[in-house]
């Protein structure tokens, strides 16, 4: 794997305070569970803009496990039985099972049941943040190595009592297509961000790089992205009680229960799906093996403890001379 070239970072700003570089124009709206901002050329903001969007709204109808009406929810009621899928809905899965062989199972796109489990059974803008004690025990992952593929018919079949779960990973494909839609409309520049989860090509202002706020138990510090993506997976964000037990969404597959250890992980990659992936395996491991699993794979990253003690990995750049993140 491709490490992203990362630059002495800028000095320490909260997310909101990052200006909107001369020339550029940035825009929102709310798709796949989370906030799409993106930065573009001002001469080009609408139609960028525009593409942009109907990718997304392209992407959640094919890929929600929230919308019954999605082909993914249509496939995993038909667990057991070989279904042909759209080539989008076929693509990801099938680099959501690279992504598993590659990491031995650490990320594993086959946690559905063990979300449902954990009470995580519909969108997080409608989920209580307090739900009844679970009546049953989750179990590990691992139902990936079932699923059975067939390039030919373009067919999908789920091993029984399985469901897909391809939320992170089909976020950070998105903005990998989503920059790849606007290089294809000859905008020289551009920023997509999907809730954290990002990645930049060209140049805000000629020569300069891309200042990107990465979180910290203390706020955020800035670090300058030349090219690639950043993504950040941590346990803060979807959070709720079940019973007497904390929960959230990130799961470890060997045990099926929420992940601990570490706070957040932020990776620097090639491709935005990569960083989300590594950034999700790293915070599974926890301090120490998930430094260990970014350096060995050539990415950099930045990884946040509990008590706000950060560790970094493969050349991630620090505030200053000398000093330790915060």
């Amino acid at each position: 794997m491709e490490a992203v070239a990362l630059r002495r970072p800028w000095p320490t700003l909260e997310p909101h305070d990052l200006a909107v570089p001369a020339g550029m124009h940035r825009e929102q709206f709310r798709a796949m569970g989370t906030t799409i901002s993106l930065l573009l050329p001002e001469q080009r903001a609408g139609s960028g803009t525009e593409t942009v969007r109907a990718l997304f709204a392209q992407w959640e109808q094919t890929l929600s496990r929230f919308r019954p009406e999605s082909e993914l929810s249509a496939l995993n009621a038909r667990a057991g039985q070989p279904v042909a899928v759209s080539q989008l809905l076929y693509e990801v899965i099938e680099t959501a099972l690279e992504a598993a062989r590659a990491t031995d199972g650490l990320f594993d796109p086959t946690l559905l049941r063990q979300l449902i489990v954990a009470g995580y059974d519909r969108s997080f803008e409608t989920l209580p943040q307090r739900l009844p004690r679970a009546l049953t025990v989750p179990g590990p992952g691992g139902g990936w190595r079932e699923i059975r593929l067939d390039p030919t018919g373009r067919q999908v079949t789920l091993p029984r009592g399985s469901g897909l779960d391809l939320g992170g990973i089909a976020k950070g494909m998105a903005v990998d297509g989503a920059l790849e839609r606007l290089q294809d409309l000859g905008i020289e520049a551009a920023l997509v961000n999907a809730g954290g989860d990002l990645a930049v090509y060209g140049s805000p202002v000629e020569g300069s790089d891309w200042p990107i706020a990465v979180p910290t138990r203390y706020g955020a510090y800035t670090v300058a992205l030349r090219h690639g993506a950043v993504a950040t997976s941590g346990v803060t964000r979807r959070r709720w009680r079940q019973g007497p037990e904390q929960r959230h969404h990130l799961l470890d597959p060997r045990t099926g229960r929420p992940a601990h250890g570490l706070w957040s992980v932020s990776v620097g990659a090639a491709r935005c799906a990569q960083a989300e992936v590594a950034a999700k395996v790293a915070c599974i491991l926890g301090p120490g093996a998930g430094a260990r699993f970014l350096t060995n794979n050539g990415l950099s990253g930045l990884l946040v403890r509990q008590d706000g003690m950060c560790e970094t990995a493969g050349g991630w750049p620090v505030p200053a001379d000398g000093e330790s993140v915060p």
